[in-house]
C-alpha cells in the first residue's frame, strides 16, 4: 500500500475536526456537524479503517448520521443549530462594528446568516422525531 504524505495531512486534519466535534457536542457554542463531516471525509481520503471508525463513533451518529443520510434535522435540532449560528455571527459582527470593518463585510456576513436560516429552517427537512 502507497504511503503518501497527503494522507498524513489528511490523518491529522480529520483528527483536529473529529476532536473539534467531539467538543462541540458539549459546548453550545462550537458546533459539531460541519467539524464531523469534515472530519469523515478527511478520514475517507486517508484511510478506509479511520472512516469507518469515525462513521461508527457515537458522536457522528448522534450529530450526524440523520442529516447526511435523511438530509433532515429534528425541530430541536434545528433551532439549537440557528441559536448558535445566529449567536457567533451576532458577536462577530459586533466585533466588526467595534472595529469599524467595512460595511461591504458586514453586508456579507449578514447575506451568510441570511443564507443559513433560509438552507437550515426552510429548505432542511424537518423530522418529526
Amino acid at each position: 500500500m502507497e504511503k503518501s504524505p497527503l494522507k498524513a495531512v489528511y490523518v491529522i486534519i480529520g483528527i483536529l475536526c473529529f476532536c473539534i466535534g467531539v467538543i462541540g457536542a458539549v459546548l453550545p457554542l462550537i458546533p459539531t456537524t460541519p467539524f464531523m463531516i469534515f472530519a469523515a471525509f478527511c478520514f475517507g481520503k486517508s484511510s478506509q479503517r479511520l472512516h469507518e471508525w469515525c462513521l461508527s463513533t457515537r458522536f457522528y451518529r448522534n450529530n450526524v448520521e440523520k442529516f447526511i443520510s435523511q438530509r433532515s434535522l429534528t425541530l430541536k435540532a434545528k433551532i439549537l443549530l440557528l441559536i448558535v449560528i445566529t449567536l457567533v455571527m451576532g458577536m462577530s459582527f459586533v466585533i466588526m462594528v467595534i472595529f469599524h470593518v467595512s460595511l461591504l463585510v458586514r453586508i456579507i456576513l449578514g447575506i451568510i446568516w441570511l443564507c443559513h436560516v433560509l438552507y437550515f429552517g426552510f429548505m432542511v427537512k424537518t423530522l418529526s422525531k
